[in-house]
């Protein structure tokens, strides 16, 4: 009680005068796919948490993580138990581009800041009041599709056709890769749609064997993502296969098995990191992440997805210490100076790339924060 008196005495004198049950520790709310569809990206990121300071700016950290299971109506009943119950600060998540779409309402209702760990430009993108709350931190699926259709040029492909998830991930791909291959004036023959939890994709396949194109690319994440590949192969297809950044990761590569062999796909530079070169201003960063994981995981058990947390750890603590001059964690003050500060985050150096960003702009990532790659027996080859 004596402690509590002359804290309070102090912080009197200094002239700051806490609110009534404003606490000194910063609470970090995460929802994520730890189950389900997604899991093979959620558990990676899940598994990240348990690698984050508990500390930042001498404030004490608390994660509250729970599992959305990859469902979107699970998501949203989530964030807003960690907002209205748990009083978090910030949200990270959800996995996935449905959930992430689907809990920007709900923080923005409740003045949160979000840090994404989906894909979608569509989670930032159009800026607008709600989406002013909401930051992401893998590369976007505009970006990545442009590094697919200059390496299908380079390769000589005229014809595509696109098989996709039955969702907003798959949508979003489709709007994004379209438009840039057609206007590099690589002809699509086909558009295929299937569901994360589907088993069988025959019908979408035969239909793009009967187009005969020079490539395919699937539009999908995580293990489902291997199915219509697999499907292709077992049906004979030879031509060139491509999917997206949602696929990087050993479950995946471990479902798909020599199906896979060749694929080629746009990546964080984390998957290779130590195939980078010294140059290379992310390589540094992305080995930290790489070696601690691996420490804790085994080794080849990185992925993409387990460092897009890390990512938002570094937001984080690049963030923290500019809110706390303003404001003390828990209150409305607190998050809207959280909100700030990320969106005022430049020059900062994280396994996926480098973030500057701008109330235009809550992902900022230039052409280092993408590296093609190709899937050379069972592992992973940074494309020269």
């Amino acid at each position: 009680m004596r402690i509590k008196l002359l804290l309070a005495s102090l912080l009197a004198l200094l002239g700051i005068v806490p609110a009534a049950g404003v606490r000194a520790e910063i609470n970090v709310g995460v929802t994520l796919s730890a189950t389900g569809p997604a899991a093979s990206l959620g558990i990676p990121e899940k598994n990240t948490f348990s690698l984050l300071p508990t500390t930042i700016a001498g404030q004490k950290i608390n994660y509250i993580i729970l599992d959305d299971a990859s469902d979107t109506t699970t998501a949203v009943k989530n964030t807003r138990k960690l907002i209205s119950e748990n009083k978090v600060d910030v949200v990270i998540g959800s996995t996935t581009t449905p959930n992430s779409l689907a809990m920007i309402d709900v923080v923005a209702e409740g003045e949160t800041p979000m840090i994404s760990m989906a894909a979608s430009a569509r989670i930032i993108d159009p800026m607008d009041g709600k989406r002013a709350w909401v930051f992401k931190t893998p590369q976007n699926d505009a970006q990545m599709a442009t590094a697919i259709v200059q390496h299908m040029l380079d390769n000589q492909v005229r014809t595509v056709a696109y098989i996709g998830f039955a969702d907003a991930y798959g949508e979003g791909w489709w709007n994004e890769f379209s438009r840039i291959a057609e206007a590099r004036k690589i002809q699509i023959v086909g558009n295929e749609r299937f569901n994360r939890a589907d088993t069988s994709v025959t019908g979408q396949v035969l239909k793009i064997l009967a187009a005969k194109p020079d490539a395919v690319l699937v539009g999908g994440a995580g293990t489902p993502a291997a199915l219509p590949q697999k499907s292709l192969k077992e049906k004979g297809y030879k031509g060139l296969m491509y999917q997206t950044h949602g696929v990087a990761n050993a479950d995946f590569l471990r479902v798909c098995g020599k199906d896979c062999e060749g694929t080629f796909l746009p990546a964080g530079p984390v998957l290779v990191a130590a195939q980078l070169p010294n140059s290379n201003p992310i390589k540094k960063v992305a080995l930290e992440y790489v070696t601690k994981y691996e420490a804790m995981n085994g080794k080849g058990t990185v992925s993409t997805f387990g460092a897009h947390a890390w990512d938002a750890s570094l937001l984080l603590a690049h963030a923290v210490p500019e809110a706390l001059k303003k404001a003390q964690p828990g209150t409305p003050e607190f998050r809207k100076a959280l909100r700030q500060a990320l969106e005022k985050t430049t020059n900062l150096t994280a396994a996926h790339g480098v973030f500057n960003m701008s109330p235009q702009d809550h992902l900022g990532f230039d052409q280092r924060a993408r590296v093609m790659v190709r899937i050379d027996n069972g592992t992973w080859k940074l494309v020269e």
